[in-house]
């Protein structure tokens, strides 16, 4: 598999797409390997990779976030994040870490959420007298929250490829949300008090009532989505249907959405949902690769020779989903590595649910992390900062969000509390 590994890292270091990559390199390996024959079964891995019905999720969750997106929800979003705490010392450092909650709720994606909130946010922060750096830092880690906080597109593949119920994994995932929510919370409000930020003028409370009326509609689409999931209403694709269809109402009840802006959103959302899925057939191939070659029973092998102490392999674990996240896009970490998770979640007998929020925590996690996390470069990019002024920024706040991981790993109830009361 040595030859494998090389052939991959050559490719990425020439500046060939990840998905290309992990084609090229697993059909290589297959030639190199005496396995010539086996690339004639490849055409159909990569379509059986994709050929699940509840994969429709995907472009149907993002088509509901695009439209709210270009609707004018995320304008709204952050007004009424400033009207419940822009008062407070330093509160739109607050705005920022409530507005990537109440995205995530939305969204699913941490790119977009990075993206979309940071061209508001961070220039909003540093008229505050915010340092650009702590600014941007800020937005990168809170975006973690994207695919935690439900519905997440990142839950919907690991449930896909582990069998785990999605519904319960939405539901995992609020706990850990909220968590980070209140950690970065509490730090951006020491903060704001050590630097003397200043204090903005609270907005009346005509104001706040009518923020809280425009932009309820759009809070309570995962709640929608969660009551109608765990009611049996619908199922998790058909839920993804019904975000798109409150998505389209709200926005033209609202009259902030057009024809054109309907269109604009089609085609991100079917820009963005052909290169997951493109990713997805690709690391298709070197799922098989790595099955062939029973890769998941020889790194169980390694590590049990090291130690059989389940916390330890834990511990392993995490630290390198933490390392391929800095490099890979979380959709294809799991991809490429759920033969191993899976054989890794039996040794250490964790429930499915709570080793799934774990493991994608740890890869959202792993894209803000220095040195090449790619949520410090898109925050970088929008505030203009050099990248290693964001990293100096964004380690406490890494920290917060491992704190947050340690916690949910060692305390099932942090995850498991929610799914088992309403399941």
């Amino acid at each position: 598999m040595g030859a494998f590994f090389i052939l991959f890292a050559g490719f990425l270091a020439s500046g060939i797409p990840i998905a290309l990559a992990l084609g090229i390199a697993g059909t290589a390996y297959l030639y190199l390997s005496g396995n010539g024959m086996m690339m004639l079964m490849l055409p159909q891995r990569m379509i059986a990779g994709i050929d699940q019905f509840v994969l429709l999720t995907i472009p149907l969750f993002l088509l509901a976030g695009a439209l709210m997106n270009v609707g004018g929800v995320t304008e709204r979003i952050v007004t009424f994040a400033r009207a419940m705490v822009g008062h407070r010392r330093g509160g739109m450092s607050s705005v920022s870490i409530l507005s990537s909650g109440f995205f995530a709720g939305i969204s699913g994606s941490a790119t977009a959420e990075a993206s979309a909130l940071g061209a508001i946010l961070i220039p909003s922060m540093s008229k505050q007298g915010m340092p650009p750096a702590y600014a941007a830092a800020l937005i990168a880690v809170s975006s973690v929250m994207g695919p935690i906080i439900p519905p997440s597109i990142t839950m919907i593949i690991y449930g896909v490829l582990s069998g785990a119920s999605i519904g319960q994994l939405f539901l995992a995932g609020v706990v850990p949300g909220i968590g980070i929510a209140v950690g970065l919370l509490i730090y951006a409000t020491w903060r704001a008090k050590r630097d003397g930020f200043p204090v903005t003028p609270r907005m009346g409370a005509r104001e706040r009532l009518a923020a809280t009326k425009r932009t309820l509609p759009a809070l309570i689409l995962p709640l929608i989505i969660l009551v109608g999931i765990k009611g049996g209403i619908f199922t998790p694709t058909e839920a993804a249907a019904v975000a798109v269809g409150y998505a389209l109402i709200i926005g033209f009840v609202y009259r902030d959405l057009t024809l054109q802006r309907v269109w604009d959103a089609l085609i991100a959302t079917a820009l963005v949902s052909a290169s997951i899925l493109f990713i997805t057939s690709m690391a298709s191939i070197v799922s098989f690769v790595f099955t062939l070659e029973q890769v998941p029973q020889l790194i169980a092998d390694l590590m049990l020779s090291l130690t059989d102490n389940p916390w330890m392999i834990l511990l392993l674990l995490n630290i390198f989903l933490l390392i391929l996240g800095m490099f890979l896009e979380p959709i294809s970490i799991l991809i490429l590595t759920m033969p191993i998770l899976l054989k890794f979640q039996a040794m250490i007998g964790m429930d499915s649910v709570q080793f799934g929020t774990v493991v994608v925590l740890n890869v959202v996690i792993g894209m803000a992390t220095p040195p090449v996390g790619i949520l410090l470069f898109i925050a970088s990019a929008i505030s203009g900062e050099p990248v290693t002024r964001v990293i100096r920024e964004a380690l406490p706040l890494i920290g917060i969000c491992l704190a947050v991981l340690t916690l949910i790993a060692l305390v099932p109830q942090m995850t498991l509390f929610i799914p088992r009361f309403l399941f």
